[in-house]
C-alpha cells in the first residue's frame, strides 16, 4: 500500500511541474521598454538632430531621444517615416540616404540598408521584401527623371532592384499583391498614383489625381483614399484639393470630394471608418462614405503648425511642431472633443506610431 502511494505522489509531482513548465512557456514576458505606448518621429532641423520619443498608454512615462539612449548614436537629420514588421521597425532618414533597422520594442539596431538608396522616404512590406520611395538626386534640371522605388531584401537588408517612377514618390501602402504610391512631387509639384505589381515588380498603371497627393488610407471595402492638397496660390498654379477614392480591383478613380478654393489640407489618417483630415491647424472627421466634407470641425489640433495627426481607440493624437524648440503632443477624445493631455515631444514631429 505505501509503495502504491509512493508511485502515484511521484506521478502527481511529475505532473505538476509539467504543466508548471508549459505554463511558463507559454506566458510572454515584456517585449521591450517601448511595447505599449506611441512613438513619435522628429524630423530634426540640424545635423544630428532627428530623434524619436515614446510616450506610454496611460501618458505617466515620457522619454526622448529612446534611439540615442539605447544606441549610443545619433539617426542623423530629417527622420521621414517608419514602418513596421512583426518585431521590427524600419527608420527612414532621408538625409543620411539610410534606412536603420531596430527591434521597435527595445530598439536595439539590428542592421540598416545604407547602399542603393537616395533621398529616400517612405517604407512599406509585402512578404520578405520591403519598397522604398526614392527622389532620387533632385527635382530640377538633369535630375528630374531619376526617382525610383528601391525593392529590398529583408533577409540581406541589400537592394535587389529599382523601380524607375515618375517624379516625386511620397508615401507607399500595400494590399493585394499591389504597392500603392503617391507622387507629391518632390521639389516640386505632380498628380499621378504608381501601381506596382509586387510579383513582377513592375509598374502596372500610373493614374492621374489631382495636384500634390500624399496621404493614402483604405476604407473598409479595400479601396485606396487619397488625399490630394492641390496646389497653393504662391506656387502661380492655384488648384483644388480633393479626398479622392480609387477601386483597387479597377484601378480607376471612383469618387472625389472636392475642397473650395484656397482650402489646401495636408494631413489624412484613415481609422474606425472614418476620415480625419486637417484644414490648418483644424482637424476635421468625416465617414468614409460621405460625399461631402464636414461643415464643422472636431478640434483644433495645435496652436502653432499642425504637422502631424493619428487616431486609435477614439483618441485623437495631434502634433503641434516646433523646428526650434521641443514640440508637443495634443491628445483629444474624439467623442466627446475633451482634450485629455499634452505631453512634450520631438524637435520637428511629424509622424505618431502605435507599438
Amino acid at each position: 500500500m505505501k509503495k502504491i502511494n509512493f508511485i502515484f505522489k511521484a506521478l502527481l509531482l511529475t505532473s505538476v511541474l509539467f504543466l508548471a513548465s508549459c505554463s511558463d512557456d507559454n506566458e510572454q514576458g515584456p517585449k521591450g521598454d517601448y511595447e505599449n505606448g506611441v512613438l513619435i518621429t522628429g524630423e530634426g532641423s540640424g545635423a544630428g538632430s532627428a530623434t524619436i520619443s515614446f510616450v506610454s498608454n496611460d501618458y505617466t512615462t515620457v522619454e526622448s531621444k529612446i534611439y540615442s539612449k539605447v544606441n549610443g548614436v545619433d539617426l542623423g537629420t530629417f527622420l521621414q517615416s517608419m514602418t513596421f514588421n512583426g518585431d521590427t521597425g524600419y527608420i527612414v532618414v532621408d538625409n543620411q540616404n539610410t534606412v536603420t533597422v531596430v527591434n521597435r520594442y527595445t530598439f536595439e539596431k539590428q542592421g540598416e540598408i545604407s547602399t542603393g538608396l537616395q533621398v529616400p522616404r517612405f517604407m512599406a512590406i509585402a512578404g520578405n521584401k520591403g519598397y522604398i520611395t526614392n527622389w532620387g538626386a533632385g527635382s530640377f534640371g538633369d535630375n528630374i527623371d531619376d526617382d525610383f522605388v528601391a525593392v529590398v531584401d529583408l533577409t540581406t537588408l541589400q537592394v535587389t532592384s529599382k523601380i524607375n517612377v515618375v517624379v516625386g514618390p511620397e508615401q507607399i501602402v500595400y494590399q493585394n499583391g499591389k504597392m500603392f504610391v503617391s507622387h507629391k512631387g518632390g521639389y516640386g509639384s505632380n498628380n499621378k498614383i504608381t501601381v506596382i505589381d509586387t510579383t513582377t515588380d513592375t509598374v502596372e498603371k500610373v493614374i492621374d489625381v489631382k495636384d500634390k497627393p500624399d496621404e493614402l488610407g483604405f476604407k473598409t471595402n479595400g479601396n485606396l483614399i487619397v488625399l490630394a492638397g492641390g496646389n497653393e496660390a504662391w506656387t502661380g498654379n492655384e488648384t483644388a484639393g480633393a479626398i479622392i477614392t480609387i477601386n483597387t480591383n479597377t484601378l480607376e478613380v471612383d469618387s472625389e470630394v472636392v475642397f473650395a478654393d484656397g482650402v489646401h489640407p495636408s494631413l489624412m489618417y484613415v481609422a474606425d471608418n472614418n476620415i480625419y483630415y486637417n484644414v490648418g491647424n483644424d482637424v476635421f472627421e468625416m465617414s468614409e462614405t460621405a460625399t461631402t466634407l464636414p461643415t464643422t470641425k472636431l478640434v483644433t489640433g495645435a496652436t502653432g503648425f499642425l504637422y502631424g495627426i493619428a487616431v486609435k481607440d477614439a483618441k485623437l493624437y495631434a502634433l503641434d511642431a516646433s523646428f526650434t524648440d521641443i514640440s508637443k503632443m495634443n491628445v483629444f477624445n474624439v467623442t466627446t472633443k475633451e482634450e485629455l493631455k499634452t505631453v512634450d515631444a520631438p524637435l520637428g514631429a511629424s509622424k505618431v506610431y502605435f507599438n
